[in-house]
């Protein structure tokens, strides 16, 4: 099946572009400590707001830092958030949507209105209000984002769960004693999780948004330590003077959400069997 899957996939260039941008990135995250050619908080106060030169091929900021150093080192803090909080969104949905598709009946009805209660606030201004309440920091962004973004996931995977628990294999499995936790997580667990790849794919995506709004916002990740956010707020800040500041962080989220997204599109496509069917 996953043979299909990538064989489909690949088919889609704009995709397996997406998907080529991804783990440039990921290599650049995971080998930051190697490829930076300075200390992200390295300050030089006699070479503040430095343009793009040879020196600095990212230029510098207001205190004199290494642009590029500071954007390789954001990557792996918005990576790992975008990672780490789709992680905490995809374990909780699965949780709800499994009970709630499997159960059905008042339990469902009692989730799926609590699902409800929740996508009907903003998300964005949500993470707001707990961000004020406690103080930010990486792993506070990381869980507040996982807990206000498991919705949809529950959403969908209950949906594959109401209509898988109707086929033969599930009966067959009940009829041989195996108890419902085996029937949920050995049975039907397995054939309920491609849409939710899809999900997370998109997920990451929408995480290293919200992370990089809340950082530019002086909520998310706290100076000195770099994320793509804050660089922003430096460019924000000295947008006459240093059009680096702005545009290369901006690029990068620009380029690693846009590629999330393609990879997401592709995925969907490629895991649809409707689309098997439809091509033979």
């Amino acid at each position: 099946m996953f043979k299909i899957i990538w064989h489909r996939f690949k088919k889609n260039p704009l995709s397996v572009l997406g998907l080529i941008i991804i783990v440039f990135f990921a290599m650049i995250a995971i080998l930051a400590s190697v490829i930076s050619p300075y200390e992200p908080t390295q300050i030089n106060v006699y070479n503040v707001l430095s343009p793009p030169s040879s020196e600095h091929l990212f230029g510098t900021d207001e205190l004199g830092r290494d642009v590029l150093s500071r954007m390789i080192w954001g990557a792996r803090i918005s990576l790992m958030v975008g990672f780490i909080a789709v992680g905490i969104a995809i374990t909780i949905g699965i949780i709800v949507g499994s009970i709630s598709g499997y159960y059905g009946g008042k339990i469902d009805a009692v989730l799926m209105r609590f699902v409800d209660m929740m996508l009907a606030f903003p998300t964005f201004f949500l993470i707001l209000a707990v961000i004020a309440i406690v103080e930010p920091s990486i792993s506070t962004i990381m869980i507040v984002i996982g807990l206000t973004g498991w919705m949809d996931v529950a959403r969908l995977v209950r949906a594959e769960f109401l209509t898988l628990k109707e086929r033969d294999f599930v009966m067959a499995a009940k009829a041989i004693g195996a108890s419902n936790l085996r029937v949920m997580f050995r049975h039907i667990m397995p054939n309920a999780l491609s849409p939710v790849f899809v999900a997370a794919t998109f997920g990451i995506a929408g995480a290293i948004l919200v992370e990089s709004g809340l950082s530019f916002l002086g909520l998310g990740v706290q100076p000195p330590d770099p994320s793509w956010g804050n660089i922003l707020t430096s460019g924000k800040d000295n947008i006459i003077v240093a059009w680096w500041l702005s545009l290369f962080p901006g690029l990068a989220i620009l380029i690693t959400v846009l590629s999330y997204n393609l990879v997401g599109e592709g995925l969907r496509d490629a895991i649809d069997p409707r689309l098997w069917t439809s091509e033979k």
